[in-house]
Formats: C-alpha cells, structure tokens, sequence
C-alpha cells in the first residue's frame, strides 16, 4: 500500500469512526431455559476426559472470561499453543478462534470438546456421563423434552448460553449514545485510536472480530502460531488473525495470540510498532490505554445476582 492511499484510509476514517463503532444492545433475544442449562454445563468439568477442565477453566469469568496464562492448560496437564481468547460478546463475533476456523458458537464448542490439548472428550462419552446424572436428565428433559441426552443437546445449550454473554453500556457506549461524557484523557485517546488508524480493523459492534488481518504488517513478528496459514497454507495467511475484539479488553490481559503483552500499555506499543511503524510517545500510550478502559461493559444479564 502506497503513502497517499494509506493516508487517505487514515483520513476517513478520522472524519467517520464515529460511524464504524456501533454500541451493543441493551438486550439480545436468547432461550433463557436452555441458556440456563448451558450455564450449567459450562461450569462442569464432568465434559473432560479426566474430569478436570470445565470450559470455564480456560474462559474465566474473574479474568475477563479468558485466562491470564499465555496459554491454557488442559486435561492431565497438558498445554495449548494460543492464549484463550474472551468469550464474552463472541456472539458478535464473524468467526471463532483466532484462526477463525469456527463459523460459529456451536462449531466452536466443538473444537476444545474434542481437542487432546483441551477436554479430549468422545461425543458417546459425554452422552453416557450426562445421562448417568438424574439432576441433567431432569434438565435436559425439561427443555429438550426428551428422556435421554444426546450430544447436539449439549453444544446448543453451551453455545446458547454464550450467545447471552453480553456486555452492555460500557462507558463508551453510553457515550456513543449521548448518555454519558468522556474525561478529557479518554476523549484524547479515542481521538488517537482514530488518527492512528486503530478504528480500520477494530470496528463495528464488537470493535474488531469481524475481519482478517496480518500481525507485522510494517515490522514482521518473529513467530505465529495458530493463524490462517494453519488452515489454508496460504503464504498470504501468515501471521493473519482475526481481529480480537477491544470489548472489556482491560480484563483480558496477557494480549494477542501468544500472550506476550503483558499489559494494554505493552499491547498499543507493540501493535503501533508492527502494524503502524511507529513509537508512540507515553502521552499517547496513556490516553489511548484510558479510552481502552472505557470498553468495559456491564456483567452479563445470566451471569447476575438475581
């Protein structure tokens, strides 16, 4: 990409990133029953071949629902080769993983389910646990409304219970809405998320998990490891990820998808660096990492004291 077309992007979208972030609703339509059911099981470690990992062992709900590791750790010890990537509003998300080999929320449940790294689990023996236990018989029967458990079952509550993990009225939300005003450190940071080009990949309503792009556009990182090239063996998907999410991103540190920012100071120096060419000065870092803070939303509606 030449100069002047990289500087007109860069000038739209200045002028219209008010435009390219939407806020998230309020609410979204979800089976409250099998949402509920899906709780459960999200929880319950019963799903792992040892009976150790839950899907909350890698998506924490006290860490932003991810992991401060830069990787997970699995059945019987073992370890991933990705950081754990929030959960949270991954609804919105085009494509699961990092990689985004995963259409959606129940194809995605299904990679750790089956993964060695992860739960090593066989769809019969989830069946066969499950419906050993009359407190899931009695649950299962009473959404699904039938005696036994089969493993679709399974993926549709966890993935509709995910759906529901949403993150409402973050401060920029409110902003964006006109409810709420920025201090002016935040008001500066936005304005350099947008002058710097950040906006361009990190947009729409989960301000990013909506594109594929490349790590080390300008400087090259030294290693990638679950990207697109994993996939398609394309040499263009080197190094190319899906666009994390910025949602609550204040939560889910260690960053990108080997963990190694530790902090968001870290995380926009490191990003400037390899996709903009730049050293930003510490007055900038600091007014773009204080709009980054304003991204946090509200607890789940499930999740919720009732």
């Amino acid at each position: 990409m030449n100069v002047i077309k990289l500087l007109m992007i860069m000038s739209f979208v200045f002028l219209y990133g008010d435009k390219l972030i939407e806020p998230i609703p309020e609410k979204i339509e979800y089976n409250k029953q099998k949402a509920e059911l899906g709780k459960f099981l999200f929880f319950d470690p019963i799903l792992s071949k040892d009976k150790s990992v839950s899907c909350a062992s890698c998506h924490k709900p006290s860490e932003g629902w991810a992991d401060r590791g830069k990787v997970s750790i699995g059945v019987y010890g073992k370890k991933g080769n990705v950081q754990s990537p929030t959960v949270l509003n991954s609804v919105f998300n085009f494509r699961q993983f990092w990689n985004g080999r995963a259409k959606d929320l129940k194809e995605q449940i299904n990679g750790p389910v089956h993964n060695n790294f992860e739960m090593a689990m066989d769809e019969k023996i989830v069946e066969e646990r499950l419906n050993k236990i009359p407190f899931y018989k009695k649950l299962f029967k009473k959404v699904y409304h039938t005696g036994k458990i089969r493993y679709d079952m399974v993926v549709d509550a966890i993935a509709e219970f995910e759906k529901a993990l949403i993150t409402p009225d973050s401060k920029f939300d409110l902003y964006l809405k006109g409810k709420a005003k920025l201090t002016p450190l935040e008001e500066k940071g936005y304005v350099l998320f947008k002058k710097y080009g950040c906006v361009t990949c990190h947009n729409g309503r989960n301000i990013g998990g909506n594109s594929f792009q490349k790590m080390g556009i300008i400087f090259p990182v030294k290693k990638c490891v679950g990207d697109r090239y994993e996939i398609t063996h394309a040499k263009f998907d080197k190094c190319v990820y899906k666009v994390p999410t910025l949602r609550n991103i204040a939560l889910t540190a260690p960053y990108f998808h080997d963990g190694n920012a530790k902090t968001l100071k870290e995380a926009v120096e490191k990003m400037a660096y390899h996709n903009l060419g730049m050293k930003l000065s510490k007055e900038d870092i600091k007014a773009i990492v204080a709009f980054l803070k304003t991204l946090t939303g509200k607890t789940p509606e499930i999740m919720r004291k009732k």
